[in-house]
């Protein structure tokens, strides 16, 4: 079963030969708000790719974000920042920015991006001003009310974005949020898609029994999110978070 905006395409179909992944970044806002850790999230429009889902701000890199540097890294965090201001008007320091996951989605995604993920704090921040044209909508929230929304089926989440949102939920306040993932190796989820026996698709990380033969059922470790109808289950019997 797929989700409700469906981004991961037919797992069972072979992988194009020409399918290379777009560097992209994106930057987890957290703040202290009246309902404790609260994170930025941004609504996108149906018109444009990940449409009608629930993100954070971010984008693909651009060749300005170079600076005349062949740093990928530090591309990646301005446009992080970039993206952030064209699509709420807010100002943000990529200097400031820890970089905590690296996400690479599987060949059968139609449109691949391979993603830098940074997380950064922010005081309370002056109204968002979304640019209407991407970004529809906005919204602080705690990241485990997100999760909530998402099971109801209030709310579309890719599978990146859920697992983010389930590991930042374990943490608070934002500055113990922003230490821990700076006290961390930063993650990379090189990930792989398989359907069960049942039909349902799992996408699966490094220490997974599955992971390298993409057989969803081989009993072993688990480290892998299941993507259910509407409601995802993550699996974790490997990494300590």
């Amino acid at each position: 079963m797929a989700e409700r905006n469906d981004i991961l395409g037919d797992v069972d179909a072979e992988p194009e030969e020409n399918n290379p992944a777009i560097p992209a970044a994106t930057v987890v806002l957290a703040r202290d708000g009246r309902s404790g850790l609260e994170i930025l999230m941004l609504h996108r429009t149906s018109r444009v790719h990940f449409g009608g889902m629930w993100v954070f701000p971010g984008g693909r890199i651009d060749p300005d974000d170079y600076a005349g540097s062949r740093d990928v890294h530090a591309a990646a965090r301005n446009a992080a920042a970039r993206e952030t201001m064209e699509e709420t008007g807010l100002i943000v320091d990529p200097a400031a920015f820890v970089h905590f996951a690296h996400w690479t989605p599987p060949p059968s995604t139609p449109r691949r991006y391979a993603t830098w993920f940074f997380a950064t704090q922010v005081a309370q921040t002056p109204g968002v001003e979304v640019d209407g044209t991407e970004i529809q909508d906005h919204r602080w929230i705690h990241p485990g009310e997100m999760l909530s929304r998402h099971g109801k089926g209030e709310v579309d989440l890719a599978p990146p974005t859920w697992v983010t949102l389930y590991h930042l939920a374990r943490h608070a306040p934002a500055s113990t949020l922003i230490s821990t993932l700076d006290a961390q190796p930063a993650r990379n989820y090189e990930t792989h898609a398989a359907l069960r026996a049942d039909g349902i698709r799992v996408t699966m990380w490094v220490g997974d029994a599955g992971y390298e033969t993409l057989d969803a059922d081989l009993p072993g470790p688990r480290h892998r999110l299941v993507l259910h109808e509407g409601a995802y289950e993550f699996e974790n019997t490997v990494e300590i978070y």
